[in-house]
């Protein structure tokens, strides 16, 4: 079984319990995710299976649409609902909904922005969530780093879509690596009053929608619709360019061999053979469509390295 599984996580499990979940469920080893959601989380956690795992860094670096719900007034140690409060609660007025739009625009565009102390990060070889509860509870230990440094993300659209009370309601379309949490807190310290997230659901991972996913709780209780609806590697990173191989490029992508032109039946995009190629990769085809590998810009212009091979 090789492909792509859409699963609609519910909050509670982390993403590593899905994976392990399927795991069991599929009785397939070779399952992985493609972009970590906090436990409290919900939405679309896209599943590499089988030969498919090999494709998962592409499908990490695509871009993601999310609903957030932030509640201004209260920071908290963690970003979200799940963390203890970090100062007394906010009692002053809280501010107008123009004004959060307008605050808002700091955040649309690129921009560096600094990851949670709590997260995944690594800083030094070791998880940031880790350092950060052994810096709160060894306070003598304060000198350890608990934050990764910031790094440049992109919020492609942030639209707000309700205000009622102290909780504002969020869409964005952001880049790989964006951090809604981080969003809210800094959102929080930006107006004043502090802030942190309430929920958060995805809805989006490059090409797919959590329209087209399977939920957890279904995938579990009917293995057999979860196999029907993994998505054949011949359909991931379908807006890529690609190259259709003749048969004698087949068999040169299988031995890891340099393509060029003689070995192409067909292109999808345009520039592919370039002496400067305005793309990083290619899908590789054979002639039924189905994905044979991953190609990129080899050493020498003009020619197809396939950097990764599925057969």
């Amino acid at each position: 079984m090789d492909g792509l599984l859409l699963v609609d996580k519910p909050a509670g499990p982390t993403s590593h319990d899905v994976v392990e979940r399927m795991r069991r469920i599929l009785r397939e080893p070779r399952i992985g995710h493609t972009g970590t959601l906090d436990p409290a989380a919900t939405g679309l956690l896209p599943l590499v299976v089988g030969r498919a795992t090999r494709l998962a860094r592409f499908l990490s670096a695509s871009d993601k649409s999310y609903e957030a719900a932030i509640r201004l007034g209260v920071t908290t140690a963690t970003g979200d609902a799940g963390g203890e409060s970090a100062g007394p609660p906010y009692v002053g007025p809280l501010p107008l909904r123009d004004a959060i739009d307008r605050a808002l625009n700091a955040f649309r565009g690129t921009y560096p922005q600094r990851p949670p102390a709590f997260s995944a990060k690594r800083i030094a070889g070791q998880r940031s969530y880790k350092i950060a509860r052994r810096a709160r509870s060894s306070p003598d230990e304060g000198a350890l780093p608990v934050q990764a440094a910031a790094v440049n993300v992109t919020a492609h659209t942030i639209d707000l879509v309700a205000y009622e009370s102290d909780t504002l309601t969020l869409r964005l379309d952001v880049s790989a690596g964006f951090y809604v949490r981080s969003l809210a807190h800094d959102l929080g310290q930006h107006l004043g009053p502090g802030a942190h997230l309430v929920t958060l659901r995805r809805t989006r991972a490059g090409a797919f929608t959590v329209d087209d996913a399977i939920p957890l709780a279904i995938a579990e209780q009917q293995p057999e619709r979860a196999v029907a609806a993994v998505v054949p590697m011949a359909g991931m990173l379908a807006n890529w360019s690609s190259v259709v191989l003749s048969a004698e490029g087949v068999r040169r992508a299988l031995n890891g061999r340099d393509l060029g032109p003689g070995d192409i039946q067909r292109t999808f995009g345009s520039g592919i053979f370039a002496a400067r190629p305005s793309f990083a990769h290619v899908r590789l085809v054979d002639d039924a469509g189905e994905l044979i590998g991953i190609g990129e810009p080899a050493n020498t212009p003009g020619l197809l390295h396939p950097s990764v091979v599925l057969r």
